[in-house]
């Protein structure tokens, strides 16, 4: 038997010498610096290691001249959020897990009990949610208004209305509001206005200057960089943008209370996927013009929702923020929805979905794949859609395949699954 009375009672020995186990940790080679590459580097790190207390005493975790643990940020992270501020020309951008996360951080930092929150009837769902379930159970009192009636967000301007969300266009149905007159309408009556900026991605329209003079803007742009940011549909990550420095230490101090941080490499794919973003979203929006534009002429349609054409709800608004990007082409994510005929049911359009072979079904959209999802409308909606078609609604997310595929694959599914 081994004697380990020498190690003292529960010691194990360990199969390197402790000098050795200890040079491993602390070893004195440090590599040269200077080195430089196209991509940005990836560090990992919790713990931040200080040269002395003094340093340790004195460097502050609310700006960015330098570092003190790894969720208030690394060169990596810290390189992303200036990129992602340049993106959608605000000066401070905030990390976090999901876009999800980015609209429940804002809430979280910005109201208190007694305070209104106003949304549109065609938000972003799960951001109805939060505000009607914990949100409400804190205090707060949410409240629905029409996108497209600027007259009826002007009466729910109350006093007591703290934030209003605002999205360009609404969520599936791709109603695309007059954002110039409701953010002004915001800043005459004291409200701060959010947008959820997603499907503009910074590209589309530039959300802090909305007059191209620097005079009217959002004061927060909230983005879900799962999308045309990152672009592989492998991560999850959003972002919170800023111009204003007191406001971003206020969004700051609770993103800090709420330990929220993003991964060392998932920061580095979104980084990846910045320099290739303007390229991609461009082939994403000229492909959907191109679907869209062709389903219009099936007879199995009732209705295309896409901001760009001129039928649908809200393109006037689109045309005078959206249409002098891209060369005067004007600039739209690749994303759209279809009513269809009221003659079919919805299983026979749920037969259409799954008779699809290069869209996936899945949720997300802003990656290389088609997606597809037909959604529920009424359980979705709070207010009535006059503007809508009756029928059942599809949601296509168009990726990068080639368009005449793409085009042939909805013919053979159209002809499948609704005959004529």
């Amino acid at each position: 038997m081994t004697d380990h009375s020498a190690l003292g009672d529960g010691a194990v020995s360990s199969p390197l010498a402790p000098a050795t186990a200890t040079q491993l940790i602390h070893h004195p080679y440090r590599p040269p610096a200077g080195f430089e590459a196209p991509q940005i580097a990836v560090h990992k790190a919790s713990t931040v290691l200080f040269a002395n207390v003094a340093a340790m005493r004195e460097r502050d975790w609310r700006n960015k001249s330098g570092y003190t643990y790894g969720l208030h940020g690394t060169p990596t992270t810290f390189a992303l959020e200036e990129r992602l501020a340049s993106l959608e020309g605000g000066r401070h951008c905030l990390l976090v897990p999901s876009g999800l996360a980015a609209i429940a951080s804002v809430a979280l930092a910005l109201l208190k009990p007694g305070d209104g929150v106003l949304l549109p009837d065609n938000v972003y769902g799960p951001n109805r949610d939060l505000a009607f379930g914990e949100l409400a159970r804190f205090g707060v009192r949410p409240v629905l208004y029409d996108p497209l009636d600027i007259s009826d967000l002007a009466a729910k301007l109350s006093p007591d209305v703290r934030l209003v969300w605002l999205e360009a266009p609404g969520s599936v149905t791709m109603e695309f509001p007059d954002l110039t007159a409701q953010v002004r309408l915001c800043r005459e009556c004291g409200a701060l206005a959010l947008l959820d900026n997603t499907w503009g991605a910074g590209l589309a329209f530039a959300p802090f200057d909305l007059l191209g003079d620097g005079r009217l803007g959002v004061d927060v742009s909230v983005h879900a960089l799962t999308k045309y940011p990152n672009g592989g549909g492998d991560v999850l990550m959003g972002s919170v943008v800023t111009r204003d420095e007191a406001l971003h230490q206020q969004l700051k101090l609770t993103h800090m209370r709420l330990g929220l941080g993003v991964g060392a490499n998932d920061a580095e794919a979104v980084l990846r996927g910045l320099p290739s973003m303007a390229l991609r979203y461009r082939a994403h929006d000229h492909a959907a013009r191109r679907l869209a534009a062709w389903l219009c002429t099936q007879p199995q349609v009732a209705q295309v929702l896409h901001p760009a054409l001129p039928d649908s709800p809200g393109h006037a608004h689109w045309q005078a923020l959206c249409g002098t990007a891209d060369g005067g082409q004007g600039a739209a994510a690749g994303l759209f929805s279809v009513v269809f005929d009221a003659r079919y049911t919805q299983r026979q359009v749920d037969a259409f979905c799954d008779a699809l072979s290069l869209f996936r079904l899945g949720y997300s959209w802003g990656g290389p794949m088609s997606l597809v999802v037909p959604y529920t409308l009424s359980a979705m909606r709070s207010r009535p859609t006059p503007h809508l078609k009756p029928g059942c609604l599809v949601r296509f997310s168009i990726g990068l395949e080639r368009v005449e595929d793409l085009q042939a694959d909805l013919a053979r599914a159209l002809a499948a699954a609704l005959q004529a």
